[in-house]
């Protein structure tokens, strides 16, 4: 085996998080926070003659260049996992081909890369040879008789891997999200974090598709289920929910505040309301295909309390004293 062929281990490696001093879930914003602030720190005009600083800029450059960019990001991430299933084969001896998570062609196609910088010149598309006495700072560029057959064999490799593939996960999310959509931090599979905006009026079944956040520069779809929820009922786009309300309440009716989607609204629950009846708040239900939205159907409980106070009790004493109402006077027995 010679020297090109050794398999590439962890100490190529340039841990871009770590150089921009942020978790591997960072956000975009996240990232991009962190290289303005590291680029204005280590710029080099305001470090002349530091060439600590100097490198340093650079690698913030490069790791900015990688991370900002999904694609690319995904590709690194991915690269990395393959060089940890790399050193711990190495290790053991052995290990699961499984572990690793990445696809056997992921894994014949990142074998060709001698070096870190070899990958990373096929990510970044750009070329690696350059004239004998290039100026030392230029780390990433070598001067090898093999280069070109190494490229064109590297191309050639690359280009019998699918170069998009789309890939679909599956995503929980509770009522109140589906309804208002909004932005959303999911976990994939691949051990990626991604932000998405989601979109207002998800339901279960639905596919949303994200754009070059596949294998490869695929799509990425997420396929919603909306979870139950304990107090509202979605049936296509109306709502429905149960209130509770006290035996007063239903004989006295009134002005009563009842959750909704959009917050608590006032309901006018007419007295002498029955147990079981349904009321209508018009426009409160769920959005259809269309965005119009449906009603939310409220179904009335009267509520009798286990325990009363003295106070309630001499209350209600007095109530059956002088109450008119006998259901039982009309039983047909």
């Amino acid at each position: 085996m010679n020297k090109q062929q050794k398999p590439l281990t962890m100490q190529n490696f340039r841990n871009y998080y770590e150089i921009l001093g942020v978790p591997r879930d960072a956000s975009v914003e996240e990232i991009k926070k962190a290289y303005r602030k590291l680029a204005r720190q280590y710029h080099p005009d305001l470090n002349p003659g530091d060439k600590e600083a100097e490198e340093r800029f650079k690698d913030i450059n490069e790791a900015y260049e990688v991370l900002s960019d999904p694609n690319r990001r995904s590709q690194y991430d991915r690269f990395s996992r393959f060089l940890q299933y790399q050193r711990l084969r190495a290790k053991n001896g052995r290990y699961s081909k499984g572990s690793s998570r990445l696809s056997a062609e992921e894994m014949e196609y990142f074998k060709q890369f001698s070096t870190f910088d070899g990958f990373l010149d096929s990510l970044l598309n750009r070329g690696r040879e350059v004239k004998v006495g290039a100026p030392t700072g230029e780390r990433d560029r070598v001067t090898d008789p093999s280069a070109d057959s190494y490229r064109r064999s590297a191309k050639k490799t690359y280009n019998t891997i699918p170069a998009r593939r789309d890939v679909e996960a599956r995503l929980t999310i509770p009522l109140e999200k589906a309804f208002w959509g909004g932005n959303e931090r999911i976990r994939l599979e691949d051990g990626r974090s991604i932000e998405v905006e989601m979109p207002p009026g998800m339901v279960t079944g639905q596919r949303i598709r994200l754009r070059n956040q596949g294998l490869g520069g695929g799509d990425l779809f997420l396929k919603i289920t909306v979870a139950p929820h304990e107090f509202f009922g979605l049936e296509g786009s109306d709502i429905y929910c149960q209130l509770p309300v006290t035996p007063c309440e239903a004989v006295l009716g009134g002005s009563m505040e009842v959750p909704t989607l959009d917050g608590l609204v006032k309901m006018n629950v007419p007295p002498g309301v029955s147990p079981g009846q349904r009321l209508r708040l018009a426009n409160k239900g769920y959005p259809d295909s269309r965005g119009r939205r449906g009603d939310q159907i409220v179904e009335i409980q009267v509520v009798i309390p286990k325990e009363i106070s003295p106070e309630e009790r001499e209350v209600y004493e007095k109530l059956r004293q002088i109450e008119e109402f006998k259901p039982r006077r009309d039983l047909l027995v």
